[in-house]
């Protein structure tokens, strides 16, 4: 360092003083998956039982596993496989090859109803394997638990590169592989020397690098399990897990790389506003399939979408995340937040910024850091001691002096006051905000808000023609023909499209009560329902109804409530057969400051008109203002046990009939009505027997809230509860922080309720025969825990209830998180597939229950098909059959006069779960007064900290509200 002395401080600045730290065989002909002779690869039994994948699961691959030991199997992370194992392949791995494995249902044959069409597919064939020898290396940097920058910095370090030659393959943590076999690599890095750096006295940078060749890569294996001549076992997740590797090892070089996408902050980008913006990039992802021809592997290329911290100043960005006009703007909510800072709504925000990298140049040259925290001092009454030594390492001064005199003294900068200052991770750093600028290509892992929420799906939809344009971008940005990698190790993908024939399912006719609109009128996936009685109108007559005007700006407010109302009765009742006995419901002016009391005037008001409890109370609310919303649902079902249905003013003020028929289908489903049934001609045909035996069809799904942040997943089960499937009941239950499989405590409690509410209402005292369980939000290596953990305790409830019941399982899950598109040459206007389209064959998986189906025409962008998987099938449905019912039952949804993408007792379960947030047992949405003066009795007597992990109160037990479909 130049100079005569060091300055050195206490959580001091940055300075120069603190500058340092921071083969297998083919047939002649060169296929890919050439039959191997019996002579050439013998049957794999795959009887030894695979070990678990991972330091995690093995205790001699740890941190501090003895270099000098062979380490015990391979270590591959086999959870980012999940999709490209299967479920076949992902239980094999984990030891439970005897249980899901091995009970899978049978791929039939492929559905030959309907009319056969072409679809191109996002997906790309493997054309080549690698044919030459790849030896695996065990790699360990330092002890093991070095983070994920340091070992990337020594991987890539000169001097390693130089002992171990090019075309290396790195997993970033423990996996390494090479064409060339090399005996025990052992060799000392110094980090010092590689960036440059002086050597410290007493504080070398050496971090050890050993690696080990522990096995050679086999590619037979894995082509006689797609030939259907072994079983799948560890070879061939090697052998898959090398091939993910090698895909992104080229890209991730060149772009930013999360999990299986890629992206670049090139011209394709949108500023989201708030210090976000948004990039396109690529998605990729090998995939087992059943091809054309043959089983194979294949290439799944998709855009991504994903939400970056904007690269700029972080004072400009701190502006935008705050909603700020402008700085001087910030420096007023900083210095009024400064007395509560860590529970201040700005140290809140703030918090985002945290672990950011950042680059500051106040020195002349550009050098990163990280964000650790943000103080609540400014750079005037931030003070630390700054002590001077001279060449020897004495100290010959010390003075207390402020951030902003150290910069102008040393700097020559001038930071302005009035702003938090930034903390970094190096130990007793601090900076000003005007030196820090974010660094490019961070991504932005919270929830959007509503503004940006609506932007980024603007950014992300995108029709057929130009999301294939953006999977072409994609290809490029890949450059496949060119990565050195593949050329290196022999590896080929086909630059063109898998093209497959599908089928078009022939619709269903849908039925109303007067009318119904023929198959081929709904074959587009939309219809109206002009006079068009509801199939079953409610099933009590309507008598005791209130409608309360939230917050109304007038009379005029009220006036147009009774219009529209008095249109509503007339479309309602005369229209679609509505059960109207009372024309005239109770009006009320409500005030939204009251909270729950506001929807007890109502409650009471409507009860003393018509002397009898509310069936049914309409709100009609100023704004979209989700607490008001949330009151309303949580006093309603939770205090008084009747459904609700809440109205925007704006459309009260409209008043049209396309709407108020809208609302009508909600109505009549919350009071006990069915819309519409699908009756289709093809399913007496393919299966006689559907639904003559008491058939139940349950769905389910979990959600979770934004990650990061705090409160509960919920879990919600529906259950049909008429023979016709028209109709679903819903019940849910708090289901701890992340947690996905649905505890054994909420399948008893609400399956044994459930389960009695259909023998009382659908079988006659009866159980069902027959049960099809829909599941949604499951991940593939989460499918062996729906049938061990949710499917048993579905089983063991029934015989609870039922010791002799003989009830069989099909349990389905449906997926819409996939990047699976269809390209049809002949498609709607928009270029989507049509309603019904049906794909078997070059996207699904070679040999499990598996398929994808368009059932809905979509609005807007890309149709995105469902993936559906069978996991069991007990009640031996053929795939015709379950294909056809699950587009037929897409018909019957309640609220909507078009084909839905999903099964409608998912869907409903989703609602339902995203509806029982209005049911979380806090404060700020009690239903009322003597709830809330409870709550903070409770509060304040307990000597507790409050929690955010809120439990999900139960409805007011009525069997009105439970059977009734209230979350619609």
């Amino acid at each position: 360092m130049a100079g005569a002395s060091k300055q050195r401080a206490k959580r001091q600045p940055i300075d120069d003083a603190n500058s340092a730290q921071a083969s297998g065989h083919h047939d002649a002909e060169g296929s890919a998956y050439g039959r191997p002779s019996d002579t050439s690869v013998g049957r794999v039994d795959g009887n030894s039982e695979p070990r678990p994948r991972g330091p995690q699961y093995d205790n001699s691959n740890g941190p501090n596993r003895n270099p000098n030991e062979e380490p015990e199997g391979v270590i591959v992370d086999s959870r980012r496989l999940a999709d490209t194992l299967g479920v076949t392949g992902y239980a094999v791995v984990h030891n439970n090859k005897a249980g899901i494995a091995g009970d899978l249902p049978k791929r039939g044959p492929l559905n030959n109803q309907g009319r056969a069409i072409k679809v191109g597919l996002n997906m790309f064939q493997v054309a080549m394997l690698p044919r030459k020898k790849i030896y695996q290396y065990d790699v360990l940097i330092g002890k093991g638990d070095e983070k994920r920058g340091t070992v990337r910095a020594v991987w890539d370090s000169k001097k390693l590169k130089s002992e171990l030659g090019p075309g290396w393959i790195f997993d970033g943590v423990r996996l390494a592989w090479a064409l060339t076999e090399r005996p025990n690599v052992n060799i000392l890095i110094d980090m010092d020397e590689e960036r440059g750096r002086p050597p410290r006295v007493g504080r070398d940078n050496n971090i050890r690098v050993t690696l080990k060749c522990t096995n050679i890569v086999h590619f037979d294996s894995l082509t006689a399990y797609l030939n259907r001549q072994a079983d799948f076992d560890n070879s061939c997740l090697e052998a898959i897990s090398f091939i993910d590797h090698l895909m992104r090892e080229h890209p991730s070089r060149t772009y930013t790389m999360i999990k299986k996408s890629f992206f670049s902050r090139g011209q394709i980008r949108k500023n989201l506003g708030g210090g976000v913006e948004a990039f396109k990039g690529v998605f990729s992802s090998l995939r087992m399939v059943r091809g054309i021809d043959s089983p194979c592997l294949a290439i799944n290329v998709d855009v991504a979408n994903g939400t970056f911290f904007t690269a700029s100043g972080l004072l400009d960005s701190m502006v935008q995340a705050c909603g700020c006009r402008n700085a001087a703007d910030l420096s007023n909510v900083f210095n009024n937040s400064k007395n509560h800072w860590k529970k201040s709504d700005l140290y809140k925000t703030l918090k985002r910024f945290r672990k950011l990298r950042i680059i500051v140049n106040h020195r002349g040259t550009d050098e990163q850091y990280t964000i650790n925290d943000f103080l609540d001092k400014d750079v005037t009454t931030f003070r630390f001691e700054q002590k001077t030594f001279d060449e020897s390492g004495n100290q010959t001064s010390s003075t207390m002096t402020t951030l902003q005199s150290y910069f102008r003294t040393k700097y020559q900068i001038n930071p302005v006051p009035g702003f938090p200052i930034v903390e970094l991770t190096k130990k007793g750093t601090v900076l000003p905000l005007e030196c820090c600028k974010i660094l490019q290509n961070q991504r932005y892992p919270f929830k959007l808000n509503d503004t940006q929420t609506r932007d980024m799906i603007g950014f992300a939809v995108q029709p057929p023609k130009q999301r294939w344009e953006a999977v072409q971008h994609g290809l490029d940005m890949l450059e496949w023909d060119k990565d050195p990698f593949h050329k290196n190790f022999g590896f080929k993908i086909s630059p063109q499209r898998t093209e497959v024939t599908a089928r078009l399912l022939p619709a269903p006719n849908i039925l109303f009560q007067n009318a119904k609109i023929d198959a081929n009128k709904a074959s587009g996936g939309q219809w109206r329902i002009d006079k068009m009685k509801f199939l079953t109108p409610n099933t009590r007559p309507l008598v005791a109804w209130g409608v309360c005007v939230v917050d109304p700006r007038g009379a005029g407010d009220k006036a147009a409530a009774e219009n529209f109302f008095k249109n509503f009765v007339q479309i309602y009742a005369t229209s679609h057969g509505g059960n109207v006995a009372s024309k005239e419901p109770a009006f009320v002016a409500g005030n939204s400051k009251k909270g729950g009391e506001m929807i007890t005037e109502v409650w009471n008001s409507t009860g003393n008109k018509f002397k009898q409890k509310p069936q049914i109370i309409f709100f009609v609310v100023p704004n979209k203002n989700s607490d008001t919303y949330l009151r309303i649902k949580k006093s309603c079902e939770i205090r008084y046990g009747i459904p609700s249905q809440v109205l925007q003013s704006a459309h009260v003020m409209k008043n049209q009939a396309q709407y108020i028929s809208n609302v009508c289908m909600k109505v009549n489903a919350k009071l006990g009505g069915s819309t519409c049934k699908a009756s289709g001609s093809i399913m007496a045909k393919i299966g006689p027997s559907h639904m003559k035996l008491p058939t139940m069809i349950m769905g389910a799904d979990v959600s979770h809230v934004a990650p990061g942040a705090p409160g509960q997943s919920v879990a919600a089960i529906t259950m049909s509860i008429n023979r016709d499937c028209t109709r679903y009941a819903a019940q849910c239950a708090s289901n701890g922080q992340r947690v996905e499989i649905i505890s054994t405590a909420n399948i008893r409690n609400l399956c044994g309720k459930m389960f009695k509410m259909w023998s009382e209402l659908v079988g006659n005292g009866q159980y069902p025969k027959r049960i099809y369980y829909i599941r949604d939000g499951v991940s593939e290596g989460q499918y062996s825990h729906v049938l061990d953990q949710e499917v048993r305790d579905m089983q063991e409830v029934m015989h609870t209830l039922n010791p002799k019941a003989d009830t069989k399982f099909t349990v389905i899950i449906a997926s819409k998180r996939h990047h699976i598109r269809f390209f049809p040459t002949q498609g709607d206007r928009n270029g989507n597939p049509y309603p019904g389209t049906l794909v078997e064959t070059g996207c699904t998986h070679p040999f499990e229950f598996d398929f994808y189906l368009a059932a809905h025409a979509a609005i807007k962008g890309t149709t995105r098909p469902i993936h559906y998987h069978v996991l069991k099938n007990d009640c031996e449905m053929r795939s015709e059959e379950l294909q056809q019912m699950i587009f037929e039952h897409s018909f019957q949804y309640a609220r909507a006069t078009t084909a839905v993408s999903l099964h409608p007792a998912v869907y409903y379960a989703h609602l339902a779960s995203n509806r029982s947030k209005a049911h979380e047992d806090k404060a700020e949405l009690s239903s009322g007064k003597k709830e809330l003066m409870k709550k903070q009795t409770s509060a304040s007597g307990s000597g507790s900290a409050p929690t955010d992990l809120y439990e999900i109160l139960p409805m007011k037990g009525d069997l009105n509200i439970d059977s009734g479909m209230w979350y619609i």
